[in-house]
């Protein structure tokens, strides 16, 4: 089902060159639980660097005094196809994955090609749109869940296959990877039935399965009665997104999981008033779930948003923290009554693409606060949360009440597949957001339950000020705009230890803020539209940061079309890597 593939040029340069490449050397250093559990500052071995999902980077070589002088030290071209992943590189070798469903292992430094693996893919198979978000690594290999249903576990020296193993039936991976504890642990997208649903581990050395949760609980399981008469298997709540996060203390990890299916209440249960209005509702859609790492157990849940009517995911990365908590009512709409000011505590925080911020503790899933996000409108899709209990209440009068009503919800991917950074140094969230919300129909005709349905920018904002960067104190819940702009991004935020905020956007521009007060500090035009991705690493003292170009799905498409008008003709259809050094 394989092949390890060379390009021409690499045939040619092999050729011309007899110096040993990375993938014949044979001092590769096989990395342990203790490295991804405290990787190398120069490294970056998870989505988000490290396990907690933070996306800082420990690196200050390149800070707010010395960043006008970066220049590009490299770039290298990528196949056509979906492009929404984020790479990872370690002791000089970024591991990527190729759109068109492909992994690469390139020189850090100049993105040489070092191997290629590459597979043979049924024809049902449609390989150029697989949505990988990462890759993984442990040991002395790479993984990669392949889009016709497989884990593949790969040779890290050399890009030969060691195992695969079938974890469904294909086409159903949008997540990333997360490693922990020897285990392989993979999301995967669902939409018709709850078989699917699921998340699931598997040995790192064998690729043979541990355990897998259900997002969805069936009749005859604990929260199976708050999907009503809804029969089990097609009871569908998707973990597609962003992989979780891990805690190697408690040993659990920390997911999010989607909007119900079909996207109504109206179609799922007949009548808008067919579930309850409080949570828990249809659980475990827009959750978060803690799962026992070991054994694949819920060790608790919260629900975020309860009997969705509007396709408002919840499904991305959970950010673990220790802060001191002095919550501000001036800055936080919801605060839990047993918050004490001043106390510290362990957290998971998220924002959810559907709109809305939430804080709750790590070992309970207790409700700390939480706050619409990005602003307290009317139209906003919950309406209260109990403090005492954190039971959230949906806004009953945005809820289709019979078949052809209209409405505007808010939010609507509000911050879309990217990732989000998290600054230990000064406890804050830098989120880039589009003010955008939904205009949506219900259509018992569509098996969805919708039709029409698009995002619109949120009524009255100005155009000008429609994507934005927050940034937002963990602590007190202020948040500050440090920019704005009429032009739609998809990139991934970046915070360091030199000060420093990378973000880039669909109009070709990457940009280094300062950290503290958003002023643009450098600016670079690159190849095509700035992709998720977006980090830093380190070879022999030297920093580099990275973004990927290139188009993902609906993700880019919706922003792009509202905000096209904005900018010259956006790039489409190119895929490439560049990557940034100081002279």
């Amino acid at each position: 089902m394989h092949k390890t593939a060379t390009s021409l040029a690499a045939l040619l340069a092999a050729a011309l060159f007899t110096a040993p490449t990375f993938a014949q050397k044979a001092d590769f250093k096989p990395v342990t639980d203790a490295v991804l559990a405290n990787p190398d500052p120069g490294d970056w071995l998870h989505l988000n660097r490290t396990q907690d999902q933070q996306r800082f980077s420990p690196l200050n070589q390149i800070n707010k005094s010395n960043v006008k002088n970066l220049r590009m030290a490299w770039a290298r071209g990528l196949p056509n196809g979906t492009q929404e992943s984020v790479p990872i590189v370690y002791k000089g070798v970024m591991y990527l994955y190729a759109p068109g469903a492909s992994v690469q292992a390139v020189d850090a430094t100049n993105g040489d090609l070092l191997w290629e693996y590459v597979r043979d893919y049924p024809k049902e198979v449609t390989a150029v749109a697989a949505r990988n978000k990462s890759l993984g690594i442990y040991e002395d290999m790479i993984y990669f869940a392949a889009p016709d249903g497989y884990l593949v576990g790969i040779d890290a020296k050399t890009g030969k296959e060691r195992w695969a193993t079938k974890v469904d039936d294909g086409d159903h991976v949008a997540g990333g990877i997360l490693v922990a504890e020897g285990k392989v642990i993979t999301n995967r997208t669902c939409k018709d039935t709850r078989p699917r649903c699921f998340i699931a581990a598997h040995d790192a050395k064998t690729g043979k399965e541990a355990w897998r949760f259900h997002t969805t609980a069936s009749a005859d399981e604990p929260g199976g009665d708050t999907w009503g008469k809804i029969d089990s298997d097609k009871r569908v709540a998707s973990p597609w997104g962003l992989p979780g996060s891990y805690d190697p203390k408690r040993k659990a990890i920390y997911f999010g999981v989607a909007n119900p299916i079909p996207y109504t209440r109206l179609r799922r249960h007949g009548r808008y008033d067919g579930a309850p209005f409080v949570s828990p509702v249809e659980l475990y859609a827009n959750s978060t779930v803690a799962i026992d790492i070991n054994t694949g157990k819920l060790k608790w849940y919260y629900q975020e948003l309860p009997g969705d009517d509007w396709d408002a995911d919840h499904s991305h990365e959970r950010i673990l923290a220790k802060v001191k908590l002095r919550p501000d009512p001036k800055h936080i709409k919801w605060i839990g009554d047993d918050v004490k000011k001043g106390e510290e505590r362990e957290v998971v925080m998220t924002v959810a693409e559907g709109g809305g911020m939430f804080v709750v503790d790590r070992d309970t899933g207790k409700f700390i606060w939480a706050k619409p996000f990005p602003f307290d409108v009317p139209d906003f899709n919950i309406s209260k949360i109990d403090t005492k209990t954190g039971q959230t209440h949906i806004n009953v009068d945005k809820l289709f009440k019979a078949d052809g009503d209209s409405r505007i919800s808010c939010y609507h991917n509000t911050r879309g597949l990217w990732s989000i950074a998290y600054s230990p140094k000064n406890t804050s969230l830098y989120v880039p957001f589009q003010d955008q919300c939904v205009s949506m129909t219900a259509n018992e005709k569509n098996a969805e339950g919708w039709g029409p349905r698009r995002g619109i920018m949120r009524p009255g904002i100005d155009p000008n000020k429609y994507m934005n960067l927050a940034k937002i104190n963990i602590s007190t819940g202020e948040m500050k705009i440090l920019h704005s702009q009429p032009q739609a991004s998809v990139s991934s935020t970046l915070v360091t230890a030199g000060d420093l905020l990378f973000w880039g956007d669909q109009n070709r521009r990457l940009r280094a803020f300062d950290a503290d007060d958003g002023k643009v500090l450098w600016e670079s035009v690159v190849g095509g539209m700035v992709m998720n991705s977006m980090i830093t690493y380190a070879v022999k003292g030297k920093q580099y940061v990275m973004v990927f170009t290139g188009e993902g799905q609906s993700v880019s498409a919706g922003p792009l079309g509202l905000t096209q008008k904005s900018m010259p003709k956006a790039v489409r259809g190119h895929n490439s890597v560049f990557v940034f050094a100081l002279p």
